[in-house]
């Protein structure tokens, strides 16, 4: 059985998070911390009352808990601290949160290896949408001209989303770097081509209505290529989330992306 702490239990994340650790028969939630605080975690989520109590302070709770697994779906802006206070109290991190940079993820690679804790970090948890990024790389081989499009709802912080950035690193590694479209190119509207990633453009939608989805399209000689993955609900996330839960604790170090938990 792992023991887990949810952070940012009251957000929309948070509460898939909740519902999908109290209905699996290998998790046990302990805890939940938000700055939100007082709600029953089971009630929160529909679920019967179950005495858990959503906390304000993340440090407190770890440290009087003591859970295997924090799984963290908050905010950029706080994610880091919370990955680095999870590693200091010996807990490892399940982190859903977007918007960590390089710089960051070489700390927390370090933090973990120094003592002894294993972290996860997925940019998207929908099995899905791993399956997008490995056939991604594979199609980049042979078709190496290439642009990304994700479309999120628009209370998403960051842009280009998490997933989009992993994409095209992934892609990268088996692509030449080379700048795509016409070398005399000139945009009429700043911004009009995306952000560039070696030479790749990546757009970023933001609307109501969307919940979360990309597509990559492919370009060549007399054909496009497309591959697309939509999630129509935040359920979607739950199997990869449980299963990084569960795997976590046999890691070492740093792991980034669902694709190493899965067999291809």
């Amino acid at each position: 059985m792992v023991t887990v702490l949810v952070n940012g239990a009251c957000g929309r994340m948070g509460q898939a998070v909740l519902k999908a650790v109290q209905e699996d028969s290998e998790l046990k939630l302990v805890g939940a911390v938000d700055i939100k605080g007082g709600e029953d975690t089971g009630k929160l989520v529909g679920l019967p009352e179950n005495g858990i109590l959503v906390e304000s302070n993340l440090t407190e709770a770890l440290q009087r808990l003591n859970p295997d697994v924090m799984i963290d779906f908050t905010r950029p802006d706080v994610v880091f601290d919370n990955v680095m206070t999870a590693l200091r109290n010996k807990v490892s991190p399940v982190v859903g949160t977007t918007g960590l940079s390089d710089g960051q993820k070489e700390e927390i690679r370090a933090a973990a290896e120094k003592l002894g804790t294993p972290a996860f970090i997925a940019p998207n948890f929908a099995i899905g949408a791993v399956l997008l990024m490995v056939l991604s790389r594979q199609a980049a081989k042979y078709m190496p001209d290439v642009e990304i499009i994700e479309l999120h709802h628009d209370r998403k912080l960051d842009a280009p989303s998490g997933t989009a950035v992993q994409t095209a690193a992934m892609i990268a590694e088996v692509r030449k770097a080379h700048k795509q479209g016409h070398p005399e190119e000139k945009e009429k509207l700043a911004g009009a081509r995306g952000a560039e990633y070696e030479g790749m453009h990546i757009h970023s939608v933001r609307l109501p209505g969307y919940v979360a989805h990309q597509e990559v399209i492919f370009g060549g000689l007399g054909q496009t290529l497309t591959i697309r993955h939509d999630s129509m609900n935040r359920e979607s996330f739950m199997p990869g989330v449980v299963l990084a839960a569960k795997k976590v604790r046999s890691l070492c170090g740093l792991t980034i992306g669902l694709d190493k938990l899965l067999e291809f």
